[in-house]
């Protein structure tokens, strides 16, 4: 009786949390592409994940405009309101639900415009205030009442459903959820958490569709891309780890008072400036994955692109965090495992031609993703579910992943030992 009566406030949670949720993540996609269209002048798509096409001056306009008002937003908002992580919501800190879609919403507006910094956060972030609010409201009514465990799941849950609206990814929600932030695995984490992603992703599909959102044309991977994956493994363990490290420091020394009112500003003038002569920078990295994913000839111009895209866009997205921007940093990840992978596929791909550039710039992303997330189930899946993999991909994938992930603990723990 007493877990029937725990169940059934959990089952409706789990509904509505799910509904709610995910129209919150399609109101964040609509304003996404609402700032797209009037800033840049574009609407956004797998085949064309950056404007361009448009003046080199109004690329650089429209990210400047973009931190100058980001910076005012967060500035007045930060005055006496610290932005609450996730992590820290599951312990029990309360996430105000005005102040954070204020929050959320600014991160959405500033990726839009063209910043550097992931967009995936904003969505977890209002996904697991909702469900916080959700769960306290209804301490009231006894028949409704969630148990504290219970509380701690909807909003982890709640966070990966949001991430699942906005890239139609429910299974990478779902685990998400389980792997990075509740950590516990069973019946009930599980069943609550996919039917909540599921939702999200079936409402959050009525503006964004089922289309991958990379391109990768041939989706059959060759055992060939073994070999491959082993060796990219022990490679961007310590790449992906370095960039971890980075993002934990730049996070530490956040601008957050007064000095914002220079120091994003002028990264923002440094990132337009940058995104004048070289679109792919802007936004969440979408643009450098795909053109590293686009690749299918090597010449010195080609190399030349990639390999400026990748030391900008892990700087420039690493100064984002420093001069005080908010955002994810999983899909610049994405961005710089792909590129990395491109380059050491490469002399790979003259002795085993089966296996393509672009299934190295995806095996790449997927191993770097791990690393710098510490998320090697989340990684896995991410990359299956955004660019509509097939089961031959589980074998390079799921091997590389697992050498990336151990190369990336034995660091960490070898790093500790040292102190």
């Amino acid at each position: 009786m007493k877990e029937t009566q725990e169940n059934i406030p959990l089952a409706i949670a789990t509904v509505v949390l799910g509904i709610v949720v995910g129209f919150s993540s399609l109101i964040l996609s609509a304003i996404l592409d609402l700032t797209e269209h009037y800033f840049l002048n574009f609407n956004e798509t797998n085949k064309i994940p950056v404007n361009i096409n448009i003046f080199p001056l109004h690329r650089f306009a429209s990210v400047l405009i973009g931190g100058i008002i980001a910076t005012i937003i967060w500035y007045f908002l930060q005055r006496h309101y610290h932005p609450v992580s996730i992590k820290n919501a599951l312990n029990g800190k309360e996430m105000p639900l005005r102040k954070t879609f204020i929050h959320v919403v600014t991160q959405i507006f500033f990726v839009g415009t063209g910043n550097s910094i992931g967009r995936e956060l904003a969505p977890r972030e209002a996904g697991a205030a909702i469900a916080q609010k959700w769960s306290r409201v209804l301490d009231s009514y006894r028949w409704l009442h969630i148990n504290d465990e219970d509380k701690r799941l909807l909003i982890a849950a709640a966070a990966g459903a949001g991430f699942a609206g906005v890239y139609i990814a429910p299974i990478t929600g779902t685990v998400f959820c389980l792997e990075i932030l509740y950590r516990r695995i069973n019946a009930r984490s599980v069943s609550v958490s996919l039917i909540m992603s599921v939702i999200a992703t079936m409402i959050g599909s009525i503006l964004k569709g089922f289309e991958p959102y990379y391109i990768v044309g041939s989706r059959d991977f060759s055992l060939l891309s073994v070999p491959l994956a082993i060796v990219l493994g022990l490679i961007l363990g310590v790449t992906g780890t370095w960039f971890k490290q980075g993002v934990k420091a730049a996070s530490s020394k956040r601008a957050t008072g007064k000095n914002i009112f220079w120091q994003l500003p002028l990264l923002s003038f440094a990132a337009g400036a940058i995104a004048a002569f070289y679109p792919q920078i802007m936004g969440n990295g979408r643009g450098l994955a795909q053109l590293a994913m686009n690749t299918t000839t090597v010449n010195s111009q080609v190399l030349g692109a990639l390999l400026f895209g990748l030391v900008a866009k892990v700087v420039v997205t690493l100064f984002t965090i420093k001069c005080g921007g908010y955002g994810g940093t999983l899909t610049p990840s994405i961005a710089a495992g792909a590129v990395i992978g491109v380059f050491l596929g490469i002399p790979y791909m003259h002795f085993f031609p089966v296996v393509t550039l672009t299934q190295c710039a995806v095996i790449g992303a997927s191993l770097f993703l791990a690393a710098s997330q510490q998320a090697p189930l989340m990684a896995l899946f991410m990359l299956f579910e955004v660019c509509h993999l097939n089961f031959t991909a589980f074998l390079p994938l799921g091997i590389g992943v697992a050498i990336s992930i151990g190369i990336s603990k034995w660091m960490q723990e070898a790093k500790a030992t040292t102190k």
